[in-house]
């Protein structure tokens, strides 16, 4: 590079430029290729963990190649002292830049292969949903730290800012005590992130109940939450509303859930078919999960009596199906077989009642005819 430079010492300044710009790209895609290729050869040995790196990093090192590849060239090519200066400054900034959107990437696929060994796809998912709510918001704090980082280089890479560094430094705690005040709410909703992210009060696609809503924790950010509620509409609350208030979370240790399911009949209904049929129902589908199965009478009134049956399900989406198939079955049960036993109000009439009744409709029949 150094003779090939060399040689167009007799060209307009620009020329160099051109060359040393285009020859930096064209080695830098050069090398993506083969970096690629690499990636895409050794995909046998893990597929998933190169299939991740192939993803995130195919267009972040596109840029950060050539730029290495012009910081270095810029020595070799004749430039006014206090140019050249200010274009290595611009370029070092750019390289600051894609070196943290590479480190940025590489988190991505740090968390790509955490998310494959923690799969919560999986039936008994309680301690993968703990991992990936700590993986998530780790994550997002890893990055503001890099953002933050970078911002640092950057600001370094000038020989004023490190000049009055001690300045600079120490105006920048008066303006953090003034930007804490600030910024006190967002804080506040940082730390109650990382007391979530630990703690653990909710966990990614929990089942929660807040606002009088039910719904599934889909994002814990570092600022909110949102809950994705079971008509597919989003609530977004504060992340602080999850350690200020009370709220049901119905997977908190165990997704399974106890479903319920309560029948009013008349007390001609006989128990035992329907205790017999509600053991059938349950044996007939896949959203009982085999262990509980209990039907009571819990309650009796004037007219009806209280049937509650109970039943358990892998999970509150489940047990919400499953109790509404329990439900129809009884009901189609009852009407086909006991359709008397069905809620119904009776009147009894005795001696005395029948007399003031027929005198009643006598004196109405008299009244017509007059």
């Amino acid at each position: 590079m150094p003779l090939l430079f060399g040689e167009l010492s007799g060209f307009p300044s620009w020329v160099p430029v051109v060359l040393l710009v285009s020859l930096s790209f064209v080695l830098g895609f050069l090398g993506r290729l083969i970096l690629l290729a690499f990636i895409r050869y050794w995909q046998s040995r893990d597929r998933k963990l190169f299939k991740s790196l192939e993803k995130h990093l195919s267009g972040s090192m596109f840029f950060f190649i050539p730029l290495l590849m012009i910081n270095v060239g810029l020595n070799y090519i004749n430039f006014h002292p206090d140019s050249l200066d200010l274009i290595t400054n611009i370029i070092n900034v750019f390289i600051i830049m894609s070196f943290c959107s590479v480190l940025i990437r590489l988190t991505n696929v740090a968390q790509d292969m955490l998310y494959i060994r923690y799969d919560i796809n999986i039936s008994n998912n309680l301690r993968a949903r703990k991992i990936r709510t700590q993986i998530i918001y780790v994550k997002k704090v890893v990055i503001v730290i890099l953002v933050l980082f970078c911002l640092s280089l950057i600001l370094l890479s000038f020989p004023s800012v490190r000049k009055f560094g001690t300045t600079i430094l120490a105006g920048a705690g008066v303006a953090g005590i003034i930007i804490g005040f600030a910024l006190q709410k967002s804080l506040v909703n940082l730390f109650a992130g990382i007391q979530i992210a630990f703690t653990q009060p909710i966990k990614i696609d929990d089942a929660v109940v807040v606002e009088k809503e039910w719904g599934w924790i889909e994002e814990i950010n570092l600022t909110y939450v949102v809950v994705r509620i079971w008509d597919l509409r989003r609530l977004v609350l504060p992340i602080t509303y999850f350690t200020e208030n009370p709220f049901q979370n119905w997977t908190r240790n165990n997704a399974q859930i106890l479903g319920s399911v309560f029948l009013y009949v008349d007390y001609s209904m006989p128990l035992e078919p329907l205790r017999t049929h509600f053991e059938k129902v349950l044996s007939e589908t896949r959203l009982w999960d085999g262990e509980t199965q209990v039907l009571q009478v819990t309650d009796t009134t004037e007219k009806t009596m209280t049937i509650r049956m109970l039943m358990t399900a892998q999970n509150s989406p489940i047990a919400f199906d499953l109790r509404c198939y329990v439900r129809e079955k009884m009901i189609e049960f009852i009407q086909q077989n006991y359709p008397e036993s069905l809620p119904q109000v009776r009147a009894s009439l005795t001696d005395s009642g029948r007399e003031k009744g027929e005198r009643g409709v006598a004196e109405q029949v008299s009244g017509m005819a007059d």
